[in-house]
């Protein structure tokens, strides 16, 4: 073959990178009419003898992997796959890179009844497992990419999970006897195969891969590791289905554990707040977690803030910002709000204290998730108890300042800076589709004239959010006869009426530009 399929390294550099580095994604005819002129043998005999000339590996890796997006370069994959497991095995890190690309684009478009048994007869996975753990950054990418793909095929996830658990590519034997790194990047190919569907989320479950997780980052003698982990464990928070599959192993106890230990490092302790705000973000955890699990969780959590007060800000602002995922949905809120010392206290307290501004930022956030801000209209109120304790501490904090009343306390959010007063404008919308607050905020004009006031937000979501505060305000305010019949308040109506025909950014009815200098100045 060498012989045969011998061409000039330098006329094939100057082809492979043209084509490598044409703009946009080649058709079918110009990958065919490429190949007239370089045959695909040709192409791999100098990958394989002459990739020491300059230059040269790296056009042809690039301009094969050009060549395989295509439909036409992809249908010519299956009559090479020796070559294809010859380029998992090289030693050459781009070569691997492009091996692993190579079975995704086979995955991606030649059929399940052809592709399948290529993978089987060849042992592609077991070698795509191997560039996974010893691999470089890129390489590592791409064969997690390629193993995703397998198992997006209904018969491709049985060759990941076989019903022997004792074979070579079982993952948790593979992950047990690989490097710290290997393991990290097992779990890594672990997310992503969870987010792919329940069902194989379920399979994952069942293999009790999430076993490797529990270990990993309850690991205390490498906070590397444990972070690295924990990170891992945050993004996998963000799968759907994720809570159902999760609320079944130690890892809750886990985190209730990493969160109470006070001699953890508080980036740990920052992070398993974090995921634990993000797990309970979704009404489905509160089916899937019990009660006393629940409740545990929210107490390690609120058990922090008094260590917290005068120690670590950016802990104690993780800590907010998880509380305020919890009360993202209206069950979380209500146990937020529930109980003789509800844990919401803190989010209510930190919200108007002008102390620390990052502080204070993260509360205000954390109280409009509360308050349902960002919940549908039938599901911003909350039980009895739950509304009775918000009312409660709202004016307990406003008793515990100069302001004296809830009115007080939120015109002096948007007294604040931009930031603050966005945050503030969130508030408010959720808070006044309690007829008490609104009652509240309409007695102070002031806060009335900033909330109107088309000028005073310049940055586009401050503008939204100021322009969705006076459309919450209006509809309650309208859907009050009381309230509509009372001429001292028909001003209030007509205001902000008036401001959300304007929309969020159209503040200035006619825009002119103005010169800087006067004619009659220059001179």
């Amino acid at each position: 073959m060498e012989e045969e399929y011998s061409m000039d390294p330098a006329q094939l550099l100057e082809a492979a990178t043209d084509f490598a580095y044409h703009p946009g994604a080649h058709s079918d005819a110009s990958a065919q009419d490429f190949l007239n002129r370089f045959p695909l043998p040709a192409i791999i005999n100098a990958l394989q003898t002459k990739a020491d000339y300059p230059g040269l590996e790296s056009a042809l890796v690039d301009c094969l992997e050009k060549l395989f997006k295509t439909r036409y370069g992809a249908s010519l994959i299956p009559h090479y796959m020796p070559f294809v497991i010859v380029g998992l095995c090289a030693e050459s890190q781009k070569v691997r890179h492009l091996a692993c690309q190579t079975v995704s684009c086979l995955l991606e478009n030649i059929d399940e009844a052809i592709v399948i048994p290529l993978i089987h007869e060849y042992g592609v996975y077991q070698l795509l497992l191997n560039c996974l753990i010893s691999g470089d950054a890129e390489v590592a990418a791409s064969s997690t990419d390629a193993i995703r793909k397998l198992a997006s095929h209904s018969k491709g996830i049985d060759i990941i999970f076989p019903e022997s658990g004792n074979e070579a590519t079982n993952l948790v034997n593979f992950a047990t006897n690989c490097s710290p790194l290997g393991r990290v990047r097992v779990l890594a190919l672990i997310v992503k195969l969870f987010f792919i569907s329940t069902s194989v989320a379920s399979r994952v479950y069942s293999s009790n891969l999430l076993s490797l997780l529990e270990t990993e980052i309850s690991d205390s003698n490498d906070t590397l590791v444990t972070l690295s982990s924990l990170e891992l464990l945050y993004e996998l928070a963000d799968v759907q289905h994720s809570t159902e599959f999760l609320s079944r192993t130690k890892l809750l106890q886990i985190l209730t554990s990493i969160i109470s230990d006070a001699s953890a490092e508080s980036i740990l302790r920052s992070r398993a707040m974090m995921i634990t705000g993000r797990l309970m973000a979704r009404e489905n955890a509160f089916v899937f977690i019990d009660e006393s699990g629940c409740r545990n969780l929210i107490s390690a959590i609120t058990g922090r803030f008094n260590l917290l007060e005068s120690q670590n800000a950016d802990e104690c602002e993780c800590a907010l910002e998880a509380l305020g995922q919890i009360g993202l949905c209206s069950k979380g809120a209500a146990s937020l709000l529930s109980g003789a010392q509800p844990a919401g206290r803190h989010v209510i307290y930190a919200a108007f204290d002008q102390q620390q501004h990052g502080k204070q930022l993260a509360a205000l956030h954390a109280l409009a998730n509360i308050v349902g801000e960002t919940r549908a209209e039938k599901d911003v109120l909350l039980d009895g108890d739950a509304e009775q304790n918000l009312r409660r501490l709202i004016y307990e904090a406003a008793s515990k300042t100069s302001k004296l009343t809830p009115s007080g306390l939120l015109l002096s959010v948007l007294q604040q800076d931009s930031e603050i007063r966005k945050s503030g404008y969130r508030v408010i919308t959720g808070l006044v589709m309690r007829p008490w607050c609104l009652m509240e905020v309409i007695s102070r004009r002031e806060i009335i004239d900033i909330v109107t006031d088309s000028f005073k937000e310049t940055e586009k979501i401050g503008m939204e959010a100021r322009h969705k505060c006076c459309q919450s305000m209006y509809k309650v305010f309208t859907s009050s006869s009381k309230l509509i019949a009372d001429n001292a308040l028909s001003g209030i109506a007509t205001k902000l009426e008036e401001a959300i025909n304007r929309g969020p950014y159209l503040g200035r009815k006619l825009s002119e530009a103005q010169p800087a200098v006067m004619t009659e100045q220059r001179f």
